[in-house]
């Protein structure tokens, strides 16, 4: 996971929905917004974690956990280092998936769609929104490498925290961020005697959302 308390997440502005309104929603956005909201008053950890898939090369799957950082109609964000195994999945095959699981609400929201790079921009301000040592971090760690011990690591920190001692600490190249771009997005709500609820938002070709109930 990425480092920090969660970040401001926007959304798509749209009418308040009451948690207890699945029906009421007409796109994604602002449903999501709200459930988000709900978490963070109820989750002890990390309300934004969110279980990533992917593929690699072979086609075989990989899943870890990464951090939402932001959202809306343009996607769902989350950063990491470009060369990680993740990093190099999602540069080979630019899909994904994600699953965010609130357990105290009994709750999940599921994510499929295309991946894009997000701009210099958005990875620069995002990385200097980091902690200091988090920053250091992500120049000592060559996430997914094989590591000989904790020594080489702890011995890595200390050295870029000696390289950026005195002035701000750069993004590296080989850090950055992507973005989901949705095609569905399915919200799933725990029912009495396994009744789940599901809704998934189906994106067309001009951006529109259209809906549908599905079986639990």
């Amino acid at each position: 996971m990425n480092d920090g308390n969660p970040a401001a997440l926007s959304h798509d502005d749209g009418a308040k929905l009451t948690s207890g309104n699945l029906s009421g929603a007409r796109n994604p956005f602002p449903l999501l917004a709200e459930w988000l909201a709900e978490a963070e008053k109820s989750e002890p950890n990390d309300p934004n974690a969110m279980a990533l898939a992917t593929v690699d090369e072979a086609g075989m799957p990989d899943v870890r956990m990464v951090l939402l950082k932001d959202f809306g109609p343009r996607g769902f964000v989350f950063y990491t280092n470009l060369e990680s195994r993740k990093g190099k999945e999602l540069a080979g095959r630019p899909k994904a998936a994600l699953c965010i699981h609130w357990k105290s609400l009994r709750r999940q929201v599921r994510v499929r769609g295309d991946v894009e790079r997000v701009t210099e921009a958005e990875a620069d301000a995002y990385f200097a929104s980091r902690t200091r040592l988090a920053r250091i971090g992500a120049w000592a760690s060559k996430q997914s490498e094989p590591l000989q011990g904790r020594f080489e690591l702890e011995k890595a920190v200390a050295f870029y925290a000696a390289r950026y001692a005195v002035g701000d600490v750069p993004r590296p190249e080989h850090w950055s961020g992507f973005r989901i771009v949705p095609q569905e997005v399915e919200f799933w709500r725990d029912g009495a005697f396994r009744l789940h609820e599901r809704l998934r938002f189906t994106r067309a070709a001009n951006g529109h959302w259209s809906r549908e109930w599905l079986y639990p």
